[in-house]
């Protein structure tokens, strides 16, 4: 009996080491997120939008999908005759202002969904605090509209629970694809849009290390026919995933041979 315990026990270390060893080896990106916000009823509706511009070309990866028009919708620019997303988000969803159809939109994307895209985009809290999502807000209405986020809906957001704003803790790797929108640009099992190489074979191109550092740093190696789209990837899976996550995506990847 004491033998079966010490083996059990030896490969318990084991797995926590190669795990602990992983963690360690795996580069971390540095966080692109804006400075901290003030906090105060004070924060005027200028610095609110900088702020929240800052998260839109950085934290945010808002960039990866709008802007295009073929993932999402086109934010900064006319869509469908509506202008900007501050001139349209007011009439988008019955029952809803710019500023509650923004932050829905922003933290529960399946809720309503835009006529012709389909429900890729993240729940934003697992990437970015409440108060930088207030700020995306404020740079959104910004857009052909008028800002109406205040500091009181940054403080609110700084005393709000945290507990829905955690990294999904799965390390199923097909989930993970799809909870990080990766799906929105990768095909796989021969399905899914043609904007960044297609996961099917993707072993056959690249080594686990090879594909553990074009999650990480997208444009270290960009693939032969993808360069438009070189500075579209996010580049923030470094602070999105564990490195568990991270290596199960990584392993499922590399055995699509």
């Amino acid at each position: 009996m004491w033998r079966t315990n010490l083996k059990v026990f030896v490969l318990a270390v084991l797995v926590v080491g190669f795990y602990t060893m992983v963690a360690h080896i795996i580069p971390q990106l540095e966080s692109e997120v804006p400075e901290a916000l003030d906090l105060s009823g004070d924060t005027s509706p200028e610095a609110l939008a900088a702020a929240g511009e800052r998260v839109y070309n950085g934290a945010g990866g808002c960039t990866a999908c709008h802007g295009l028009g073929t993932r999402a919708p086109n934010v900064l620019t006319d869509h469908a005759g509506e202008g900007a997303i501050g001139a349209r988000c007011g009439g988008r969803e019955p029952g809803k202002d710019c500023k509650a159809y923004l932050w829905e939109s922003l933290t529960i994307p399946g809720e309503y969904l835009v006529a012709g895209f389909e429900n890729i985009m993240p729940d934003m809290r697992r990437q970015l605090p409440e108060d930088q999502i207030w700020a995306l807000v404020a740079f959104l209405q910004a857009q052909g509209g008028e800002v109406t986020v205040t500091g009181a809906d940054l403080q609110s957001a700084s005393t709000a629970p945290t507990a829905t704003t955690a990294l999904s803790a799965t390390t199923d790797p097909r989930q993970l694809l799809q909870e990080n929108a990766c799906l929105g640009c990768h095909a796989i099992d021969g399905a899914g849009p043609p904007l960044g190489p297609s996961f099917d074979g993707v072993g056959t191109r690249l080594t686990a290390d090879g594909i553990r550092r074009s999650i990480l740093d997208p444009a270290a190696e960009v693939a032969s026919g993808y360069e438009q789209f070189a500075e579209l990837m996010p580049k923030t899976f470094g602070q999105q995933l564990t490195a568990q996550q991270l290596e199960a995506i990584v392993q499922f990847l590399a055995a699509r041979k």
